[in-house]
């Protein structure tokens, strides 16, 4: 089969493979202006308690250096300059999405907050990243990596642009490991998320693509492979909320 036939996966369909992209950016699309009040309601307001976790595990210095992935809203990047804002520091964030629509967003609030002179929003492929070798002390990517069309192609940009030493970090949804869990997970995810992007947004399509998506995203030792892979070292995982998400770690050395 040639490049130009392969097939990957959309949610729980088979689209070409060069048809991902456009897809995956119609839905950012459709979803940026609610983005952040979506991910409250999904999750209940827990994923804020999963992204204080990721900065934790991260612990940054006053001078650290941060790119952040597929955060086009912000919301990383935020909580990172909040933490160091007390410090003395020299530490900027970069935030490179693909979605024009989910950065216009993140500038806005940049802009409300006074942080536009701390933190730089650019647009750029996570595959394809536009920045130089070793410029990051630390690379985040916080519940976007699943919607990348090759996630090995993004691991290795990821270890390209990150400091000898530099640290990755995602943040993701991942495998459940309690049954009865998991089926209230399922419940929840099929029935109560697409309903609420349709009262919400107003769009229930992209949100059942969001939930199929989590489904088709590799387990948590799969994924440790797949970092290792690419040539990240001591790769470790933490399940938060029993494995509903989990946080994937690798150092470049």
């Amino acid at each position: 089969m040639s490049d130009e036939q392969r097939m990957v996966s959309f949610g729980f369909r088979e689209v070409a493979e060069e048809e991902k992209s456009r897809l995956v950016g119609r839905v950012f699309s459709n979803v940026a202006r609610r983005y952040d009040i979506m991910n409250d309601l999904m999750s209940l307001g827990i994923h804020r308690i999963w992204k204080q976790a990721l900065l934790d595990w991260l612990a940054p210095g006053p001078d650290t250096q941060l790119l952040d992935v597929a955060g086009g809203t912000g919301d990383i990047a935020f909580r990172f300059l909040d933490r160091l804002a007390a410090q003395n520091g020299q530490a900027r964030a970069s935030v490179c999405d693909i979605n024009p629509e989910m950065l216009a967003v993140g500038r806005a609030r940049a802009q409300e907050r006074g942080c536009l002179d701390r933190v730089a929003f650019g647009c750029g492929d996570a595959e394809i990243l536009p920045f130089p070798d070793a410029r990051f002390d630390a690379y985040t990517i916080a519940f976007g990596i699943r919607n990348v069309t090759h996630i090995d192609r993004a691991l290795a940009e990821a270890f390209r642009v990150l400091k000898p030493g530099g640290r990755f970090l995602c943040l993701e949804f991942s495998n459940v490991d309690n049954p009865i869990l998991e089926r209230l997970y399922d419940l929840w995810s099929f029935n109560a998320i697409p309903a609420i992007g349709q009262a919400v947004a107003n769009d229930r399509a992209s949100y059942e693509y969001l939930v199929e998506s989590i489904r088709r995203f590799p387990p948590q030792k799969s994924f440790a492979g797949m970092i290792a892979a690419a040539g990240f070292k001591q790769v470790k995982w933490r399940d938060l909320s029993a494995g509903i998400v989990a946080m994937h770690s690798g150092w470049k050395f």
